[in-house]
C-alpha cells in the first residue's frame, strides 16, 4: 500500500498486530550487518598491506632456443622438375638422407654427355698447352743454337779481320821495302850512267840498271795495290762482322718473338683449361644438386611442392622439416613501456596452452600449473606487432617443462618484478603508472 494520501495509516491503525509487520520492522538484522562490514573493512585493511609481486604479462608462443633447431624449409638452389619422392610426410630423416630427385629444365644443361664432353674439351686444351710448351722449348733451343752460331761466325769474322790487319801490316812493310828498292835502283842507275859517261861502264850496263829501276817501280805500284787491297779486306771484314751481328740479332729476335707468342698462347690455353675445369666442377656440383637431401636430422612436416613432374624455380620452398629434440624456449612480447624493466636472467612464470593452471599473478608462490623460466635474450628493435620480443629458456633449477610441448603452441608469460604492498599496486593500477623501475643487483655491481 502506497502512502499517497495525507492520512497516515499507522496513525489510525495499529500495525504491530500484523505478523508480517512484526517480522520486517525489528532492528536485529542491522546489528549483524554492521558487524560484517566492520570485519570486512578490517580484513580488507590487512590485505592492503600484504606483499604483492609486480609483474609484466605477455602472450607468446613456443619456439626453439637455437636458430638452427627451428622448423626450416628445404629449397633447391637450381630450377628443376620433380621426378621422384623418397620420403612421405611424417617420416624421420637424418642429415644427408635423400628426399627427392629432380631433373634439369634449362636447355644448356640437358645434354646427358655434358660432363664427358667437357672433359674432352679440357683434355684437348691441355694438349694444346703441352704443344705450346714444346714449341717454347724448341724455340729456346733454336735461340741457343743461333747464339752459338753467332758466336762462331763472329769469331771467324774477327779472325779474318785480324788476318786482314796483319796482311795490311805485311803489305805496308813490303811497300816500304819496295820504296827502299826503288831508291837503291835509282842510285845504281845514276852511278852506272855516270860511269858509262866516264867510259867505265858499257851502255848495256846502263840499260840493265834502267830496266831494273823500271821493274822496281812496277813492284812498288803492285805493292801499293796489294796494300790497298789488304785495307779493303779489313773494311770488308769489319762490315762482315756488323752484318753477322745484325743478321743473327734479327733471327734471334724473331725466334724470341715467336717464343713469346707461343708463351702467350700457352697462358691463354691454360686460362681456358682452368675455366673449363671450373665449368666442369660447376657441372658436377649441379649434378649433385639433382638429389635434394635433408639438411639436418628431423621429421618431414609438409611437402610444399607435391606433384610428380611439377616444375619450380630456384629458391622455391619444396618441403618443411622440423628438427629432432629441439631446445624449446618461449617468445614473449611486451609493451615498449615495460622494456626497461626486462633484464637478462630474470625469473618468468609460464602458462602453456593445454595445461590447467590456477594463476595469482601477484602471488607466484601460491600459483599452480605454472613453469619457471629465465630471460636469455631481449630484443632491442621493435617487432611488427609494435611490441618487443623476449626469449625465455627453461629454468633448470626448478621443475622441467612438459615433454609433450611442441614448437608453435601458445603460452602466457608473467615476468616477476619487485615486491610491493597491495595498496601500492592498486594505486599504481588506478593511476596507470608503469611498475617500479629498478635494476638487478648484477647490473648495479657492474656499474660500480
Amino acid at each position: 500500500m502506497l502512502n499517497i494520501s495525507k492520512t497516515t495509516l499507522h496513525s489510525t491503525v495499529d500495525l504491530s498486530n500484523f505478523q508480517a509487520i512484526a517480522k520486517v520492522m525489528h532492528k536485529k538484522h542491522f546489528k549483524h550487518f554492521n558487524r560484517f562490514l566492520v570485519a570486512f573493512c578490517f580484513i580488507g585493511a590487512i590485505i592492503l598491506f600484504l606483499p604483492w609481486t609486480q609483474n609484466i604479462t605477455g602472450k607468446g608462443a613456443l619456439t626453439t632456443l637455437r636458430p638452427d633447431q627451428r622448423p626450416a624449409t628445404v629449397q633447391s638452389p637450381i630450377p628443376g622438375r620433380i621426378e621422384e619422392w623418397f620420403v612421405s610426410e611424417g617420416d624421420s630423416v637424418t642429415k644427408g638422407d635423400p628426399i627427392l630427385r629432380i631433373s634439369e629444365v634449362k636447355n644448356e644443361y640437358q645434354d646427358p654427355n655434358l660432363l664427358d664432353r667437357t672433359k674432352l674439351q679440357i683434355q684437348a686444351k691441355a694438349s694444346s698447352v703441352e704443344a705450346y710448351k714444346g714449341k717454347i722449348d724448341a724455340l729456346g733451343q733454336q735461340i741457343l743454337s743461333l747464339q752459338k752460331e753467332q758466336g762462331l761466325k763472329l769469331q771467324q769474322a774477327q779472325n779474318k779481320l785480324l788476318q786482314s790487319k796483319l796482311k795490311v801490316q805485311s803489305d805496308s812493310i813490303d811497300l816500304e821495302a819496295a820504296k827502299t828498292n826503288i831508291t837503291i835502283a835509282g842510285r845504281q842507275y845514276d852511278r852506272t850512267l855516270q860511269l858509262q859517261e866516264e867510259g867505265l861502264k858499257a851502255v848495256k850496263d846502263v840499260e840493265d840498271k834502267r830496266l831494273k829501276q823500271q821493274e822496281t817501280k812496277a813492284k812498288l805500284v803492285s805493292q801499293e795495290n796489294k796494300l790497298l787491297e789488304s785495307k779493303n779486306n779489313v773494311l770488308n771484314a769489319e762490315i762482315e762482322i756488323n752484318r753477322i751481328q745484325a743478321s743473327f740479332t734479327e733471327k734471334i729476335n724473331k725466334a724470341r718473338s715467336e717464343q713469346l707468342t707461343a708463351s702467350s698462347n700457352g697462358f691463354d690455353a691454360e686460362a681456358q683449361v682452368t675455366k673449363l675445369e671450373n665449368t666442369l666442377s660447376n657441372y658436377e656440383i649441379r649434378n649433385d644438386l639433382y638429389i635434394i637431401r635433408a639438411p639436418q636430422t628431423g621429421l618431414i612436416n609438409k611437402a610444399i611442392q607435391a606433384g610428380i613432374g611439377e616444375t619450380f624455380k630456384s629458391g622455391d620452398k619444396l618441403i618443411n622439416i622440423m628438427p629432432s629434440n629441439p631446445e624449446l624456449a618461449v617468445e614473449m612480447y611486451i609493451e615498449p613501456i615495460d622494456l626497461p624493466l626486462a633484464h637478462l636472467g630474470e625469473e618468468v612464470r609460464i602458462v602453456f596452452d593445454g595445461w590447467p593452471s590456477i594463476i595469482f599473478s601477484g602471488w607466484p608462490n601460491v600459483s599452480t600449473g605454472t613453469y619457471a623460466g629465465r630471460i636469455v635474450a631481449v630484443e632491442t628493435f621493435i617487432s611488427d606487432n609494435g611490441k618487443y620480443r623476449l626469449l625465455i629458456a627453461p629454468d633448470l633449477e626448478q621443475n622441467p617443462w612438459p615433454e609433450a610441448l611442441r614448437a608453435g603452441s601458445g603460452a602466457r608469460s608473467i615476468a616477476l618484478l619487485d615486491d610491493v604492498p597491495i595498496w601500492f599496486e592498486l594505486w599504481r593500477q588506478l593511476n596507470g603508472f608503469p611498475p617500479n623501475y629498478y635494476q638487478p643487483d648484477t647490473i648495479k655491481t657492474i656499474k660500480k
